[in-house]
C-alpha cells in the first residue's frame, strides 16, 4: 500500500476522458485524476489512496481505515481542514 490519503468515489466527472472523478476526502469534494487505475470503472463507494491530486490505489473500507489510521499516528488529525490544504 502506498502512502496516501483515502477518500471515497462520489461519481466520475463528465468529460476530462474518464480522467476525473469527484472523490469525498474526509467530508470535502475534490475532483481526483483516477487516469492512472487501470483496472476498471469506479462505482460509488469506492475507496482509492490519494497522493497529490492523483488515486493511485484502490483500497478496501479496511485498507481506507489503516490509511487514516497511519496518517492519525503521523501527527495527522481528521479534520477536512487538513485534508483540503494538504492531500
Amino acid at each position: 500500500m502506498c502512502l496516501g490519503i483515502p477518500g471515497q468515489v462520489i461519481g466520475p466527472i463528465d468529460g476530462y476522458g474518464n480522467q476525473l472523478a469527484l472523490v469525498d476526502v474526509a467530508g470535502v469534494q475534490r475532483k481526483i485524476n483516477i487516469g492512472l487505475l487501470d483496472d476498471g470503472p469506479l462505482p460509488p463507494g469506492s475507496w482509492v489512496l490519494i497522493h497529490m491530486g492523483f488515486a493511485l490505489e484502490r483500497v478496501d473500507d479496511a485498507g481506507a481505515e489503516r490509511a487514516m489510521s497511519g496518517l492519525e499516528l503521523m501527527g495527522q488529525p481528521r479534520q477536512p481542514d487538513d485534508v483540503s490544504q494538504g492531500g
